[in-house]
């Protein structure tokens, strides 16, 4: 899991184009979901690797039969062609970054 997660990456409050410098000079995109309470995106699989940081709130992403809790200034590593799905766990809306390479 060690791989996948990488506590406390960004500080927070997270700055949206920090992170945003931060993983084009890793050659990947920036962008940002928001998702009501209990918002669940399953089953998704990418031809790239992708990047997620949690901005607001709390999320569950399950990895290739792996699981684990992202919190803000987490960064969380999907490789390509991994099964991978995400959840709001919090009870207010969560704001997350994404990104593609």
């Amino acid at each position: 899991m060690s791989e996948l997660l990488t506590r406390a990456r960004f500080a927070v409050p997270i700055d949206r184009a920090a992170v945003g410098r931060d993983w084009a000079a890793r050659g990947y995109s920036c962008g940002l979901f928001v998702d009501p309470p209990g918002q669940e995106w399953n089953g998704f699989v990418h031809a790239t690797n992708e990047l997620v940081t949690v901005v607001d709130g709390r999320m569950e992403l399950e990895i290739a039969g792996t699981r684990l809790v992202a919190e803000p200034g987490d960064e969380v590593f999907i490789p390509a062609g991994a099964v991978h799905s995400v959840r709001n766990l919090s009870e207010s809306t969560t704001r997350w970054l994404y990104g593609y390479d």
